[in-house]
């Protein structure tokens, strides 16, 4: 067994497509061996913005051989009466490449065939690593792969070298006019040139005297312990940031990190302000005390040797100083008017061509947030928050701070607010109604800020879609999925209850007749693409795939009791009783699938085993009723067991498919009604027997 190693070199790959191109690549190398019968040990990947990496361990010399059985015609067909093969058998074995008394017969089902059985004997590893490299290279998928000049080949940016080495040996193949080989590259600037490498083994070192640091782990640890010493240098540290650290350790190859500084009269200006200017533009890290106070440095990471860094610092303090500096202009412009005074102007922006001006969405704001607080039952004092940050939760669009820094929305809503002297729930909320920005950001805290980041997301969603601008594949340029999100867990990590259906029904009147799709379709629309952001979620606290489904094909008008109805059954079907629910449900389910949904007649009644299921069917409708009503859904699964002893003697007792239409439709009704009752928790047809 040898190492393999393919590298893919290429022009500078933008630093967040890097982390998914590996993984990707690593599962995708993975796949094709196994697909190939090729044996192997691990499958690592390593990748900086100039090459993507693949280390598979261990990789067997020759593929294992297998032994194929391809199905012929039917031996009815393929032998005569007396045994002889018949043309049919005589051309599928010459098809086959086999012997005609080589063939055998297998019973598939009720009938039987002929089968060929061929032998293919192992490949050596090089011929099969020579055609799954071209293919492995071409799968790799990235959110804008293009052409380059004359190339054939989609791929994020232009291809320059390829090196794949099965041990000592080069793996031949090749990829849109480049061959594969041994020569590698080094850093651009510190060490350029081709490197030529033996083998595996010596790779990493190879490209580690060459300024290459081509493991992301390390260069994420070289990048810690720098910035960790040269904060701690100046008396301070390094706020947590992942994100920001995993984009700077993808934009290097060989991390060098320094310490620069501003003008300490800048501290004045709000902290998002100060971060924003050097994370989202420099990709430099702030530096605070431990009290969280920022200091008047940044720390930041280039691509090149120590002796270089003094010539960057000073770059960089001038961009930094530059952009502080019109940043401070702007503050001092923006703070001298009011917040208020720039609602009237967003008369003149438009929301979106079809959906109006941002002043529209305002008021459609204030009128969800008002609908959202009196169906939630919120305080009067958080009502006029929620009310007055609708008002105010676009005006900060029209800032000269916000129109320079757009990621700086709301933030700066909140930061002018305050200025302004509007009560601290007012400003808090103009923050809130952006979150959830991402995966795994804060979610609002205060009641104001829920009800208007609620209402700002269901009045984008119902929106676009209401004039078809619905995400399809992997594009969605709106963040439709992403504010779906968002509402859900809003709604789940503030214990909300609310109906789905009437906020989006709400939203939708809200536009008075814009909107150009019909509201019952816009509605069914959002209800499934509510249901795919539940599957992740619930799929992400734990809940099988099985129980979500079934709770989601009962109804998911609100979310919250759709969260509890799922944690209840998958507790529940782990216990011993819920056979005695599945049970009843499933042959009421499974007989009367087709059935008319309605009431069953009681006076058409023959058998006493009827009128005694629907008594039970009534009297559980009673009882579980007030259960319902707090959402205690286990108390619920557990009442409704009552089923299994009356539906086990209605079917012992009656026929229920009777040749009488209207005994069998009344009976079949009867059974709808306990399938109707249990589906207030769940659908059990999606979960499958045992």
């Amino acid at each position: 067994m040898r190492d393999f190693l393919l590298e893919i070199g290429t022009e500078e790959i933008p630093a967040r497509f890097i982390p998914g191109a590996l993984a990707e690549l690593g599962e995708k190398a993975a796949a094709l061996l196994r697909e190939a019968r090729l044996g192997h040990g691990d499958v690592r990947t390593y990748g900086t913005p100039r090459r993507l990496v693949l280390f598979v361990t261990r990789v067997a010399e020759r593929q294992e051989a297998c032994v194929k059985e391809v199905k012929g015609p039917p031996r009815r067909s393929a032998f005569d009466e007396s045994g002889r093969p018949t043309k049919a058998a005589t051309g599928f074995a010459k098809s086959q490449g086999v012997d005609v008394d080589a063939l055998v017969v297998r019973q598939v089902g009720k009938t039987e065939y002929v089968f060929a059985v061929k032998e293919e004997p192992g490949r050596p590893a090089t011929e099969i690593l020579g055609e799954l490299c071209p293919r492995l290279i071409t799968a790799i998928s990235f959110p804008r792969p293009m052409r380059w000049g004359e190339s054939e080949v989609r791929f994020v940016r232009p291809i320059r070298w390829l090196v794949a080495l099965y041990g000592d040996e080069v793996v031949e193949f090749a990829l849109d006019g480049l061959r594969s080989g041994r020569e590698s590259a080094g850093h651009r600037f510190l060490a350029p040139g081709k490197v030529s490498v033996k083998n595996p083994a010596e790779y990493f070192s190879k490209m580690a005297a060459r300024c290459v640091t081509v493991d992301p782990a390390e260069r994420r640890r070289m990048i810690r312990e720098q910035i960790d010493a040269l904060a701690a240098a100046e008396g301070g540290c390094v706020p947590p940031d992942e994100e920001l650290l995993e984009e700077v350790v993808n934009l290097v190859e060989y991390p060098t990190a320094f310490c620069g500084d501003f003008p300490e009269k800048y501290l004045d200006l709000p902290r998002p302000v100060l971060i924003t200017v050097m994370r989202e533009h420099q990709r430099c890290f702030p530096v605070c005390r431990e009290d969280g106070q920022l200091l008047p440095r940044f720390l930041g990471v280039h691509n090149s040797a120590y002796e270089h860094t003094a010539t960057i610092r000073r770059g960089n303090e001038q961009v930094v100083r530059a952009r502080l500096a019109d940043a401070a202009f702007f503050y001092r412009e923006d703070a001298a008017r009011r917040l208020a005074d720039r609602v009237e102007g967003l008369k003149k922006v438009v929301y979106q061509e079809a959906l109006g001006t941002v002043y529209e969405k305002t008021k459609r704001l204030g009128a969800l947030t008002l609908y959202l607080g009196k169906t939630l039952n919120i305080s009067r004092n958080d009502k006029a928050a929620a009310s007055r940050a609708a008002y105010l939760s676009k005006a900060d669009l029209l800032t000269n701070m916000v129109y320079e820094f757009p990621e700086l929305q709301g933030v700066m809503g909140k930061e002018y607010a305050i200025k302004d002297g509007e009560p601290e729930a007012v400003a808090e909320a103009l923050y809130e109604q952006y979150l959830p920005r991402f995966a795994g950001d804060a979610l609002p805290q205060t009641a104001p800020g829920r009800l208007l980041s609620i209402a700002d997301k269901i009045d984008n969603l119902v929106g676009c879609f209401g004039t078809g601008l619905i995400p399809t594949g992997s594009q969605d340029p709106y963040a439709l999925r992403r504010q779906a999100f968002g509402v859900c867990a809003i709604i789940l990590a503030g214990r909300l209850h609310l109906s789905l259906n009437e906020l989006v029904l709400r939203a939708y009147r809200e536009y008075r007749g814009r909107l150009g799709r019909d509201e019952r379709t816009v509605l069914a629309e959002l209800v499934e693409f509510f249901k795919q952001r539940l599957r992740g979620i619930f799929e992400e606290r734990g809940i099988s795939g099985e129980v979500t489904e079934a709770v989601l094909a009962a109804e998911i008008e609100d979310i919250r009791a759709a969260w509890l109805r799922a944690e209840a059954l998958q507790a529940f079907r782990g216990e011993a009783l819920f056979a005695d629910l599945y049970t009843p449900y499933t042959r009421a389910a499974n007989l009367s699938r087709t059935a008319p949904d309605r009431e069953p007649d009681p006076g058409r009644f023959v058998d006493p085993a009827e009128r005694r299921l629907y008594e039970t069917v009534l009297a559980l409708r009673e009882k579980v009723a007030p259960d319902l009503a707090m959402h205690a859904y286990r108390n619920v699964l557990a009442e409704l067991t009552a089923l299994r002893e009356p539906v086990d003697t209605f079917f012992d007792a009656v026929l229920v498919m009777d040749e009488d239409r209207t005994l069998r439709e009344n009976r079949l009704a009867l059974l709808r009604s306990v399938v109707r009752l249990v589906h207030l928790v769940a659908d059990l047809s999606k979960i499958p027997v045992g």
